[in-house]
């Protein structure tokens, strides 16, 4: 019985084998047209849709506290330059004007429209070269946006940083306590 069993299936084996092969052709991904590939690439791009990262431009108190500080810091610093009308100095520091609106405020429209509006008043007065309109401009600006030239810290009192990677580092709130 078992003879012939084996022996049934080597037959069936070697009639498969030498039967005549279907004519038609398995589909594959090569074999398809546009509308067909589209619809996969779509299909595919909403399965990842859902896991796809959605920043938010790194907006956080962080990230603003940092700006105030740094582009602030620059700012409060043409104090001196604005007293004595000197625009050129002012003049050089554009960038820490504009990184300062847009860091200080990325949220608030209305602030940074105020600060922006501030700023052009800013430059008007160094394109007129008038150092009464400067001094004027970059007065209300100052105490509008509320900037400070932060203190200098000692280091008997308190640290100022833990990190190269800290904003502070290289400024006059730089101060670590080592024992």
């Amino acid at each position: 019985m078992k003879f012939t069993a084996v022996v049934s299936a080597l037959l069936v084996a070697s009639a498969a084998a030498f039967a005549p092969a279907t004519t038609e052709r398995a589909s594959t991904a090569l074999n398809m047209d546009r509308r067909a590939a589209m619809g996969a690439i779509a299909a595919a791009g909403l399965v990842a849709l859902p896991t796809m990262a959605s920043a938010d431009g790194a907006i956080s108190a962080a990230t603003i506290q940092r700006a105030k500080f740094t582009y602030g810091s620059r700012i409060a610093a043409l104090k001196s330059a604005v007293a004595a009308g000197d625009f050129a100095a002012v003049a050089e520091e554009k960038n820490a004007f504009i990184l300062f609106n847009s860091g200080a405020y990325p949220k608030d429209k209305s602030k940074k429209a105020k600060a922006i509006e501030g700023t052009n008043a800013i430059f008007a007065a160094i394109r007129a070269k008038d150092k009464a309109a400067l001094k004027t401009a970059y007065d209300s600006f100052v105490a509008a946006n509320d900037i400070k030239d932060p203190p200098a810290l000692d280091a008997n009192k308190g640290q100022g940083y833990s990190s190269d990677y800290d904003y502070r580092v290289r400024t006059k709130q730089a101060a670590i306590y080592v024992r």
